[in-house]
């Protein structure tokens, strides 16, 4: 059985909360390799909906292992009130089928208060952070500062770790205006969690690779989706983690061969979250036309999330990046009774033309799209099952994204719900 990586293609929330499910119910083990809680899924099952931000979407599949790799930073609080919630929605979340890399980084409440007090500082220059801590933590790792589940075993070291820690960024905090936080506070709320969060904490790259050499099918969920990377992204806006699908290996302690299937999710339009370049957004009756039929609100922050037409070039360039076999295209639903729709197929800069996105910030800020347009269509797509359920200018559109994008359709949803969704090609089986 093939390895499938799912990323998503352009700046997240591209509905790969329904697809991961859908996937996650034919594969053996499904782990998060990046990010934190600063990105949701949403997933709707038999009529109930779960807001998952930490918790890989295998969690809601009895008999699945889920995994959260090295690569994610971690909220203990926020896990564990995460947890709590889905129990009360009746998931059984038990050391048995959650496990923890005990090399992941931990989120402080020094990393949020950070956070905020940064994002103030920049004032009109802001990045657009959810403020939850995941970029100062990302940075005390890389700085080699930080704190890692494993430390929560040693006291001792523990201790001198949080105070080395605090003389630097109390010292951030002091020069921003903001309070200072005690290291003996922080250690006092670490003790309280450090059993729980230690029952959960494995060696994972070994239980990975053990379940690699059983046969167990393996599932590679990322979050945000890949013009959000930190090396490829619309830098400075951006995340603090690598989102390509070649993190998946890195995030979770597997060998580059791990991943055999890489599958890009990618929305029928385009939407963004906070700020940054945005070439086709629509700020107008058609942007919000696509927010209102889209429901596009933020699962993690309940943000209104800018709207506008598909950008083709972007989305190739997603797919060379992250060596995306397939895509599996969502929302083509939120389309449905639009007379004309655009596809943007180029820029235009400084009087050039471009077939990719630029690196440089004002290039990017200053790409002016080119668009084509194709006749749209009535009919209702909404819920469709086979291609023979689909409007002929709907399986158009469909067509020329392909083309455009220089990957194939693997699936198409139609709805939000599960069984909604039109199977081309099965990564599980593609090789």
């Amino acid at each position: 059985m093939t390895n499938v990586a799912v990323v998503g293609s352009q700046w997240g929330d591209e509905g790969k909360g329904k697809i991961v499910d859908w996937l996650s119910s034919r594969a053996d083990v499904v782990v998060r390799f990046q990010g934190g809680h600063n990105a949701g899924h949403t997933l709707v099952i038999e009529g109930v909906t779960y807001k998952l931000h930490l918790l890989p979407s295998g969690i809601v599949r009895g008999n699945k292992l889920s995994v959260i790799g090295n690569g994610v930073v971690v909220d203990p609080w926020a896990l564990f009130e995460e947890i709590q919630t889905v129990q009360a929605q009746g998931l059984r979340v038990t050391p048995d089928n959650l496990m923890i890399a005990d090399t992941a980084h931990l989120i402080l409440p020094v990393h949020s208060a950070m956070d905020v007090a940064l994002e103030a500082a920049r004032g009109k220059r802001k990045i657009g952070t959810t403020k939850r801590g995941i970029g100062p933590c990302y940075e005390d790792k890389i700085a080699r500062r930080g704190i890692r589940i494993c430390d929560l075993k040693d006291k001792t070291l523990l201790k001198e770790k949080l105070e080395r820690l605090m003389d630097h960024h109390n010292a951030l905090l002091k020069g921003l205006g903001a309070d200072q936080i005690s290291p003996e506070s922080i250690l006092e709320k670490l003790e309280e969690v450090a059993e729980k969060v230690l029952s959960f904490a494995h060696p994972v790259w070994r239980v990975l690779d053990q379940k690699q050499k059983e046969g167990s099918r393996i599932l590679f969920e990322g979050a945000q989706g890949i013009m959000l990377d930190v090396d490829h992204g619309t830098y400075p806006f951006v995340t603090s983690s690598n989102i390509v699908a070649s993190q998946a290996a890195t995030g979770s302690g597997m060998g580059a061969k791990a991943v055999e299937y890489v599958l890009g999710i990618t929305k029928a339009y385009t939407t963004r979250v906070g700020e940054g370049p945005f070439p086709t957004e629509q700020d107008n009756d058609i942007g919000e036309h696509l927010g209102v039929k889209g429901h596009e609100f933020g699962t993690t922050t309940g943000r209104k999330r800018r709207c506008g037409w598909f950008d083709a070039v972007m989305v190739r360039q997603a797919i060379i990046l992250s060596g995306i076999d397939g895509i599996a295209l969502t929302k083509l639903d939120v389309l449905d009774g639009m007379e004309e729709i655009k596809i943007c197929v180029g820029y235009e800069l400084n009087g050039k033309k471009l077939d990719y996105y630029p690196a440089g910030q004002a290039d990017q800020a200053n790409v002016m799209p080119v668009y084509e347009s194709i006749e749209g269509w009535s009919e209702i797509t909404y819920g469709a099952r086979s291609w023979k359920d689909l409007p002929a200018q709907a399986i158009k559109y469909v067509r020329r994204i392909e083309e455009l994008i220089e990957a194939p359709v693997s699936m198409l949803s139609t709805s939000p719900e599960r069984d909604d969704t039109i199977l081309v090609t099965d990564p599980f089986q593609a090789r």
